[in-house]
């Protein structure tokens, strides 16, 4: 072979190496980039997902004293007097009215009457 033919001369095939060595390190720095901003990423959220995870736990412990809370109320609830319990307790109240039985005057002149004696 004479010089020249068939081979791809020195300074085209430097140039071609030099091109690929560019492109690798171009590559190699998005690649750390890319790994910097995962790392970054995961770092940032895991601190978030910890802190939902917190929120979560105390809106569970919140519901659950709701829960009982309303299970308190509700049995006592029934405890209470119906209105028409009240009304019949009022009627009858009115029908046995004791301040005309007896009045204050008459409950001091009984008093005054016990401490004489």
């Amino acid at each position: 072979m004479k010089e020249g033919e068939g081979m791809i001369p020195q300074s085209s095939a430097e140039m071609n190496f030099m091109d690929l060595e560019e492109r690798q390190k171009i590559i190699k720095d998005r690649l750390i980039l890319i790994g910097q901003n995962l790392i970054d990423f995961k770092g940032k959220y895991e601190d978030e997902i910890i802190s939902l995870k917190k929120d979560i736990e105390e809106l569970k412990e919140n519901m659950g004293r709701i829960k009982d809370f309303m299970e308190t109320a509700s049995s006592e609830f029934q405890k209470f007097a119906r209105k028409d319990d009240l009304e019949i307790l009022r009627k009858q109240a009115k029908m046995f009215q004791p301040l005309d039985f007896a009045t204050k005057e008459d409950l001091e002149k009984l008093k005054s009457k016990k401490t004489i004696k």
